[in-house]
């Protein structure tokens, strides 16, 4: 029963994990959206430069984002206890 409890206590950790990796990115891409308008708008000449750096740094917030889902599936299906989760599921 303890490896029950374990899983499900990792499923509510990688739940939160996503949630505020989502939230925290999505504020992370709108600040750095809105600079490079803000800059686009004072510096039209420079768009090119402005679009593609914004477009790298988007991406890189993103990953981060992407890493934390890396984790949340490693905690939900690469624990110890996976073999008598599995046992107490019905499973092999």
């Amino acid at each position: 029963m303890e490896a029950l409890q374990f899983f499900v206590a990792c499923a509510w950790a990688a739940g939160i994990a996503i949630g505020v990796a989502a939230f925290g990115c999505g504020i992370g891409q709108g600040m750095g959206l809105r600079g490079a308008v803000e800059g686009i708008a004072r510096n039209p000449e420079s768009s090119g430069k402005v679009t593609v750096t914004m477009l790298i740094g988007l991406a890189m917030i993103e990953s981060l984002c992407i890493y934390a889902l890396v984790v949340a599936l490693i905690l939900i299906y690469a624990h110890p206890q996976a073999a008598q989760i599995a046992g107490l599921l019905g499973g092999h």
